[in-house]
């Protein structure tokens, strides 16, 4: 297996199995950080003054590496607000459909919104169950993590695209946020209308930064829905569309977009493929162990799609315990969560459990 934990800064004794709450930004981008906020805020410096040439790289360069448009790429401070606003943007009347127990950021504006929404349970044949309740229910849109946070559920995928061949007229909206960063994604083939994440968990970007990204398919409509608005003409805001006004509507943090940007390059520079290789090597380990002693959720061991995403299915009351031996987790649901990321290793695996079958 390879050794990726050399690029992190992990202290002596401590297991980092916690990338689900936030992941740990790698030493040469902390090292970047430091030395463009540095000049960022000097005296001297023209940097404040071309913020929007830098924030361009970013969206060319985060498109380039999901294979998304930067015509059709927008930063944002996190997934939520991305979420919102384009929530707010289409049609009141559009009808949702969604998992049970999803995160709260994608559940709770349809609530808040009063949006008509049905939900249906997670299930080892989620996909399935999603497909018929397409057909039974007609939503406008569906909303979905692509990785559950609290059970670790990965949906196929496959299933986007064949959905999207079924119902081509449904609107698919995905949170990439406990997904993105464990394998090769192509947005302009995944079958998705609209991916939103925040940086801060598996992308190993910090805090501040998220993105939305939109298909033609989507856009087309969206831009319709603000066509009686006149578009920005002061020349500050040359080449902003409408839609700009409501993804990014305020200023936007370089250092943030910056940190992203540089994450992305040095999980380029490793190859986003032997990543994913690590990451099933090491998921595939973790599923064998924790199988074998009964610790996994059971709609969860009966599928094969794994993610590095996994609810340990021991008493959450241990956590303290875990902590106590600077084993870094949260207790989520019915169990103890964690992530397999690239500073992880079976090591890792081996002293969790180890720990657990001694309390």
């Amino acid at each position: 297996m390879e050794d990726f934990k050399s690029n992190f800064d992990i202290s002596a004794g401590v297991t980092y199995l916690n990338t689900p709450g936030n992941g740990l930004i790698p030493q040469g981008v902390k090292q970047w950080r430091r030395e463009f906020e540095q000049e960022f805020y000097s005296s001297g410096t023209d940097l404040r003054d071309r913020q929007q040439d830098f924030i361009n790289t970013v969206k060319q360069e985060l498109s380039s590496f999901f294979n998304g448009s930067p015509e059709h790429t927008f930063l944002t401070p996190n997934f939520s607000f991305a979420y919102n606003a384009i929530i707010n943007l289409l049609p009141p009347t559009f009808t949702y459909l969604l998992l049970e127990d999803e995160y709260p950021s994608l559940a709770y504006p349809l609530i808040a919104q009063r949006r008509a929404h049905h939900s249906i349970p997670v299930t080892a044949d989620v996909e399935t169950q999603l497909m018929e309740a397409v057909t039974y229910y007609s939503p406008d849109v569906l909303v979905i993590s692509i990785t559950q946070y609290i059970s670790g559920l990965q949906i196929d995928s496959n299933f986007f695209k064949k959905l999207k061949h079924q119902h081509p007229e449904l609107i698919i909206i995905a949170d990439g946020t406990q997904f993105l960063g464990t394998q090769v994604f192509d947005f302009a083939q995944s079958g998705i209308d609209a991916i939103a994440a925040s940086g801060y968990k598996w992308l190993l970007s910090g805090f501040g930064n998220g993105f939305l990204m939109l298909n033609e398919t989507l856009q087309q409509p969206l831009n319709e829905r603000v066509s009686d608005i006149p578009p920005p003409t002061v020349p500050m805001w040359a080449g902003k569309t409408t839609l700009h006004t409501f993804f990014e509507p305020g200023h936007q943090d370089c250092i943030a977009f910056g940190t992203l940007r540089e994450s992305l390059r040095f999980m380029q520079r490793q190859g986003m493929q032997r990543i994913e290789t690590h990451l099933q090597t090491l998921t595939q380990y973790a599923y064998n162990a924790l199988s074998q002693r009964g610790w996994l959720l059971p709609h969860i061991q009966q599928r094969d799609q794994r993610s590095p995403l996994i609810n340990v299915q021991i008493d959450p009351r241990l956590y303290p315990k875990l902590q106590n031996h600077k084993i870094m987790c949260f207790p989520r649901g019915t169990g103890i969560r964690i992530g397999l990321h690239l500073y992880n290793n079976p090591t890792d695996i081996d002293r969790l459990i180890d720990l657990i079958e001694k309390q």
